[in-house]
This record gives C-alpha cells, structure tokens and sequence, in this order.
C-alpha cells in the first residue's frame, strides 16, 4: 500500500498507471471532494471538441469546477 513521504509525495502502483496510462513525466490533476481524493491524468486538448458548446463560468476556479461536477 502507498504511504505519503515526508514531503506529501505518493506513488502510484504501477498496475493504476498502466490502467490509465500514465507515464513519468506525464500531468495529473488532483481534487478533493466529499472526502475523496481524485487524481485525473491530464492530456493537452482532451475535452476541447467534447464541451466547446458548453460556455465557461470564469468566477469559478478549476477545483470549483471540477467539484461541482461531481454533484
């Protein structure tokens, strides 16, 4: 089991990395919500196509956003 290193690292086991291809090097994205910890591989360009109809809310931060996504 992963444990949080004194610098508030973790490691990922290799068999989540390989599910979700994450490789080093690679941008996560972490979030906290409802007690749960998310971590959401980041790739360049991913959602463009898929939500460029939706407009933005620019007084929401991007862990505002992603929180309330999640209701």
């Amino acid at each position: 089991m992963p444990r949080v290193s004194l610098k508030r690292q973790i490691t990922l086991p290799i068999r989540q990395c390989v599910a979700l291809g994450i490789e080093p090097g690679d941008e996560v994205e972490s979030f906290v919500s409802y007690g749960q910890l998310t971590i959401v591989k980041k790739t360049h360009g991913a959602a463009r196509s898929a939500l460029k109809h939706i407009q933005g809310n620019s007084s929401m931060t991007d862990e505002e956003s992603m929180e309330s996504s999640l209701q």
